[in-house]
């Protein structure tokens, strides 16, 4: 049984990371063979007894990319295991991940879906909902709800595991982009290494939302400003058409200007790729078993769409981003983690 770190960056010991700690007492592995360390701002404790070892290590107010390169150096596990505070395993979760390192050595790292708990809030889930849903999630629904094994190319760092060595190799995160080091870690596992990135249903986790609007949008714009600027800077893993689509609906939509202005007589024809839209919507909808849930899920799918289309082209006409400047720097930090 190989030795494993468990390394979650925090801004502040807070009540996610309690939560965290008290399911990972509960996995099943050998506690020799496990350790955990915390990082967080400033000093912190945390009471209670712990079956494995665990350490809290300060680093004032850097990137969770630098946090986690910080744990990298004062862990020992052959296997790290990335998670962030608001994440918390099931009980299968490391010896799963383990099994499949075990079962190949050109796997570099492994991940898991990250669902949302049922006791979060109502907007909570609804921000679980938009992300796991068909339309809201598309190709990438699969990291929030249990789907099929595949190897993978980009993975979140909220549920990933990867081999010592590996880090070694690709000199850890050694990144100051926040979001997206994820990609950046991930680009450098299958690009340079040439390993793979296995997803696995049964490494799994499950992860808070933010609350929806407010706090799923702010993240949501985030993505979309990375991941268009990761087009120019990473295209091997994110010059990807899934990635476009939403800034071509919102073209779409800004079309209707022409039918709705000059030529009234092709509206019904402009309309169908709305109307079908509108209908796979619907679909969405029917899945959510609560209605309230369902009706705010369906609308909140649509002002994703629509942020996301226009912070793409945002990343992608940005000079620079994530690492342009110390006063750019500080204001992202200030965000708080994510």
């Amino acid at each position: 049984m190989k030795t494993v770190s468990i390394i979650i960056p925090v801004k502040e010991i807070n009540d996610y990371i309690r939560e965290s700690l008290a399911h990972i007492n509960k996995l099943d592995y050998d506690p020799a063979k496990v350790e955990v360390i915390i990082l967080p701002d400033n000093p912190g404790k945390i009471s209670g007894k712990f079956r494995f070892k665990t350490k809290i290590i300060p680093t004032g107010r850097i990137y969770p990319g630098e946090k986690r390169d910080i744990g990298i150096k004062n862990s020992k596990g052959a296997i790290v295991a990335f998670i962030d505070d608001d994440v918390f395993p099931m009980k299968q979760w490391l010896k799963k991940a383990v099994e499949l390192f075990e079962s190949s050595d050109s796997i570099a790292a492994v991940g898991g879906p990250a669902a949302t708990p049922e006791n979060d809030s109502f907007l909570k889930k609804v921000s679980g909902d938009i992300y796991s849903s068909f339309l809201g999630g598309g190709g990438c629904r699969y990291r929030y709800t249990a789907g099929p094994r595949r190897d993978v190319d980009d993975y979140p760092s909220c549920n990933l595991i990867i081999r010592r060595d590996v880090l070694k190799k690709i000199g850890g995160f050694n990144t100051e982009f926040w979001p997206g080091e994820d990609t950046v870690i991930c680009l450098k596992i299958v690009r340079d290494l040439k390993m793979r990135i296995v997803y696995d249903p049964e490494v799994f986790v499950y992860h808070h939302r933010r609350d929806f609007p407010g706090g799923h949008l702010a993240q949501v714009t985030s993505y979309a400003r990375h991941r268009g600027y990761f087009v120019k800077r990473f295209p091997e893993t994110s010059l990807k058409p899934g990635y476009f689509v939403p800034t071509a609906f919102v073209a779409y939509l800004i079309s209707f200007i022409y039918p709705v202005c000059f030529n009234r007589g092709v509206l019904l024809f402009w309309s169908a790729p709305l109307a079908l839209y509108v209908l796979l919507l619907l679909a969405d909808g029917t899945r959510t078993k609560n209605f309230a849930r369902a009706i705010v899920m369906m609308a909140g799918i649509f002002v994703n769409h629509v942020a996301y289309g226009i912070c793409f082209v945002q990343g992608l006409l940005a000079g620079k981003l994530g690492e342009e400047s110390k006063a750019g720097k500080r204001e992202t930090k200030d965000r708080g983690q994510k």
